[in-house]
């Protein structure tokens, strides 16, 4: 019957979900609770230099408050 193939449609969608879900986890962990950011254009590319420069550390993902921005 139509729902024999329920069982292996489970299991084909967990296999790729699951992989696209753990990627994003592992890594906004290491990037300190923050997603991975993408520069598809130059301009945001830029925001990102801009951000390692003005962060002080480095790492766009790393910001500090305005209040600190001197």
């Amino acid at each position: 019957m139509w729902y024999e193939i329920l069982p292996g449609l489970g299991i084909m969608t967990a296999c790729l979900i699951i992989p696209g879900i753990l990627t994003a986890e592992i890594q906004k962990f290491t990037n300190g609770g923050k997603e991975k950011r993408i520069a598809r254009v130059p301009y945001q590319w830029y925001l990102m230099e801009r951000d390692k420069r003005v962060s002080g550390t480095g790492v766009y993902h790393q910001s500090k408050g305005l209040e600190n921005i001197h």
